[in-house]
């Protein structure tokens, strides 16, 4: 298919701010207030324990939507991106918000979740990611060192067979338990178990000094309106109706 003008212009406007982006984000690595580093301790979020204290709520919200998870846009059905590192049906999402804009259909199925997820400190993007088994991500980088990657273990059927390696360190996932990360380091995903694996997958804002931090929220509000997030939010609409199609018989009992 062949793009339009507009959208050829968006994609040129995304790429530029990408590589205006490499000197500041360089700087944001050196100037990060929580330190430069693979994983980080969840004493450097204050938040994190309110968090896990509603786990158990959240996981009932994630089991009712899993009763779903045929009708569940894959990762690179929102973001053609990824089909770099996935492009089977093994990796699903439910998205609450992306760069900061709320996808207010996931929200009201998911209520708690999402009050959980606008109680979180520079929240940004937010999704449950559900990994099938046997599902393998290679290795890849995140595209931006203005944000942290937050996991909260939901589901995890088997700890030892569900990793992740970031830099040269490999963490595995636990229910009810936090981990956070930085994802521009090269990292790649183990879900070899024979279970579905899923977390509460969270972007935050990286703790920085002003006037680095004032950049870095500017650049996101730049990042949302780009063809990194544009396009993923018009393809959501069409998997947003046929989730509603069928979330809404399951409620009307048919």
């Amino acid at each position: 298919m062949f793009k339009n003008a507009p959208d050829k212009l968006l994609d040129l406007a995304t790429v530029l701010l990408f590589v205006f982006m490499r000197p500041i984000q360089a700087l944001m690595h050196r100037f990060s207030r929580v330190g430069d580093r693979e994983f980080f301790t969840s004493n450097s979020f204050p938040w994190v324990a309110a968090v896990e204290a509603r786990w158990p709520a959240i996981r009932t919200e994630l089991d009712n939507v899993l009763r779903f998870k045929d009708d569940l846009p894959n990762f690179q059905d929102i973001s053609a991106e990824n089909r770099v590192i996935t492009n089977d049906d093994k990796w699903r999402t439910f998205f609450f918000f992306a760069w900061g804009i709320e996808i207010d259909s996931n929200c009201a199925r998911c209520p708690i979740t999402a009050d959980v997820l606008r109680n979180i400190p520079g929240m940004k993007s937010a999704l449950f990611s559900i990994m099938l088994p046997h599902k393998y991500l290679p290795p890849h980088r995140g595209p931006y060192a203005g944000v942290l990657r937050y996991h909260l273990g939901l589901i995890v059927p088997d700890a030892e067979r569900c990793r992740i390696r970031v830099g040269d360190k490999t963490s595995h996932w636990h229910e009810g338990e936090s981990m956070i990360f930085d994802d521009t380091f090269e990292h790649e995903v183990w879900n070899d178990s024979d279970g579905i694996r899923v977390v509460l997958f969270v972007d935050i804002v990286r703790p920085l000094p002003f006037p680095l931090a004032q950049i870095n929220m500017l650049i996101i509000r730049m990042i949302s309106k780009s063809s990194l997030v544009q396009p993923g939010l018009k393809k959501f609409r069409y998997w947003d109706a046929r989730l509603a199609k069928v979330w809404s018989k399951l409620a009307e009992g048919a």
